[in-house]
């Protein structure tokens, strides 16, 4: 399932990212790797605000698409 199907206040372990090598190397670079336990701080109309690790990080439903949890 799409990272962008997941709740507000999900916390979730991704699976697989997908996309073109530069798409993965630059989700990787956030933070976002396999295995790696995320949680959805909020969600408006598809766009994510996720924590990793330390971070907070704002993605387009398109981006966050490309994550399966």
């Amino acid at each position: 399932m799409p990272l962008a199907m997941a709740g507000n206040g999900e916390k979730v372990t991704i699976k697989r990212v997908g996309g073109s090598d530069s798409v993965r190397q630059h989700l990787a670079e956030l933070g976002f790797i396999v295995g790696e336990q995320v949680a959805i701080v909020n969600k408006v109309s598809g766009n994510l605000i996720i924590q990793v690790k330390d971070s907070r990080i704002a993605l387009d439903k398109t981006m966050a698409s490309k994550i399966f949890i």
